[in-house]
């Protein structure tokens, strides 16, 4: 006997999982990004935006393999829709618990304020000069640090490149 792979919207779906799948997560649209994946690139993204060296070194120089700024926020966000609901629905799925929620909100709101100020596309040195970038990367840098030792992961080492993060999130 064959088991289906489409459910009746025409999308692939877990075959031990009978049924219609969900379109929304507590009002979240959902993607097909594991929920792994959402935590690895969310960490990539505040790992950046949390460290000013490295931020000088790649982004102000323009060095390639670790995008720009709005790279960063777009992993911020994009996956997560954390630029439209609060980290806290992400609590048991993607974030531990309400401390990792309360800091990555933190974050997320004042990337998003420089964000909306100067310009999606912007160059890195307008983020890095704006007057509340310095605050940004400190919440920032309090996320990374307890997502980070959360998995085990020291926060102090360089942030990976966009290639290895590709690598690492790679599916099959």
């Amino acid at each position: 006997m064959a088991v289906s792979t489409e459910n009746t919207n025409g999308s692939l779906r877990n075959p031990s999982r009978p049924g219609r799948r969900s379109t929304t997560m507590g009002g979240m649209p959902l993607n097909d990004l594991p929920w792994w994946r959402w935590r690895a690139r969310l960490r990539s993204a505040l790992h950046m935006l949390a460290d000013p060296a490295f931020q000088q070194e790649y982004w102000a120089t323009g060095r390639d393999g670790y995008g720009d700024v709005t790279d960063a926020v777009y992993r911020l966000v994009e996956d997560s829709w954390l630029d439209r609901w609060s980290a806290e629905k992400y609590i048991g799925a993607v974030l531990r618990d309400a401390d990792e929620a309360a800091l990555v909100d933190a974050a997320v709101l004042g990337v998003l304020r420089i964000f909306h100020e100067v310009g999606a596309d912007a160059p890195s040195a307008a983020y890095l000069g704006h007057p509340d970038w310095p605050a940004t990367v400190a919440a920032a840098r309090a996320a990374h640090e307890l997502l980070s030792t959360n998995d085990g992961e020291d926060p102090d080492t360089p942030p990976r490149s966009l290639e290895v993060l590709r690598i690492l999130t790679r599916i099959g």
